[in-house]
């Protein structure tokens, strides 16, 4: 009675609903698992630690040189660690310290006989990209930097795929005695000497993004209100330079952060790591922010959200001269991303070039 395609195309017809059914995920990915009790109270514990009156002074140390806190977030090997150990090697060790947070369900290789000795923190948790888990990661690193030592002054945020362009010596320099350094400060911010009289952060901070609005609310239409109204949410990169005071305003925050640690319905629009430490500044202290990074990254042909990836063969004194290019600072000082088998060629320029005043 009814034709062999007939039958064919109402039986297709009926497949579909349990077709989306087992498709419906890789549509709309599920979003990542939420940060657990034990671990967020794991945090709380240290945050309160590192908040407590007695270390929480947002001025320099007096009875010492004040310090850089090179904190490196990574989930795999660092991949340049002979190029940073040769960066560490002409610096004063009263002149900075070392962190690093590193995946602890990844395997990953802990150096031996470098200045990264000992410098994994023992509190670390697993991270995902695109997720929480990425903000939690770096408020460990800087509660761990301010406890550890009150003469850290800046805390400078890294990762695995990052590379410094210039020496120790000029990069503790610009940040804390250079009078031309930071294009975008007024005279008045300097003293005689040369030290800022206000310290400043360098965060990016992009009030003005394409698809600012479909991030704001990958997590719901209304879920970030009150407390983050859409004309206070930012974006920028998650890679900065922090003075001491915000990077405890990062470790006290608890309103943002309730906010910030949601899941995400909208995994493709989700970059919790790209917009809290923004949006917390911008909103807590926007005159004491540069409102641009010092790693420097390319954005041309991104794909999946990831940033350009330099590669062997693009390695040269001429990208390295083209890198530290800015127009806010007299020079970038970190840059990524760079494949790991770039160490080579990297570590061929490096007395020549990039560790070269």
């Amino acid at each position: 009675m009814y034709s062999t395609p007939f039958i064919l195309s109402f039986s297709l017809l009926l497949s579909l609903p349990i077709l989306f059914f087992f498709l419906a995920p890789t549509f709309h990915p599920h979003p990542l698992p939420p940060i657990s009790v034990p671990d967020e109270l794991d945090d709380l514990r240290l945050f309160h630690r590192a908040t407590t009156p007695s270390l929480s002074s947002s001025h320099l140390s007096s009875s010492s040189s004040p310090k850089i806190a090179f904190l490196f977030l990574t989930n795999s090997d660092l991949h340049f660690l002979p190029l940073w150990n040769r960066f560490f090697r002409t610096a004063k060790t009263s002149r900075y310290n070392i962190y690093v947070h590193a995946d602890p369900t990844v395997n990953i290789t802990r150096p031996t006989k470098s200045v990264f000795d000992d410098r994994f923190i023992p509190n670390a948790k697993r991270t995902f990209r695109a997720s929480a888990t990425l903000i939690s990661a770096t408020r460990r690193l800087l509660a761990t930097a301010i406890l550890d030592d009150p003469a850290n002054a800046y805390f400078a945020v890294l990762s695995q795929y990052c590379i410094p362009l210039r020496s120790f010596n000029y990069i503790y320099r610009s940040l804390f005695t250079s009078k031309t350094f930071d294009l975008t400060s007024n005279s008045s911010d300097l003293t005689q000497y040369g030290v800022r009289v206000k310290y400043k952060s360098f965060i990016e901070i992009i009030s003005k993004e394409p698809r600012l609005w479909k991030r704001y609310v990958a997590r719901g239409r209304f879920v970030m209100m009150p407390e983050v109204p859409f004309e206070d949410f930012r974006v920028g990169s998650q890679f900065f330079v922090l003075t001491r005071k915000h990077a405890l305003l990062v470790v006290k925050d608890r309103t943002l952060w309730r906010k910030f640690k949601l899941p995400c319905y909208r995994a493709s629009e989700c970059y919790p790591e790209e917009h809290y430490f923004p949006t917390l500044l911008s909103m807590q202290d926007p005159d004491a922010v540069t409102r641009y990074t010092l790693t420097r990254v390319n954005w041309t042909g991104t794909v999946a959200g990831h940033p350009y990836m330099y590669k062997p063969k693009e390695v040269s004194a001429k990208l390295i001269y083209e890198l530290r290019k800015s127009n806010y600072s007299s020079s970038y000082l970190f840059a990524r991303k760079f494949s790991p088998d770039c160490l080579k060629p990297l570590m061929g320029i490096a007395d020549s070039v990039i560790l070269r005043d």
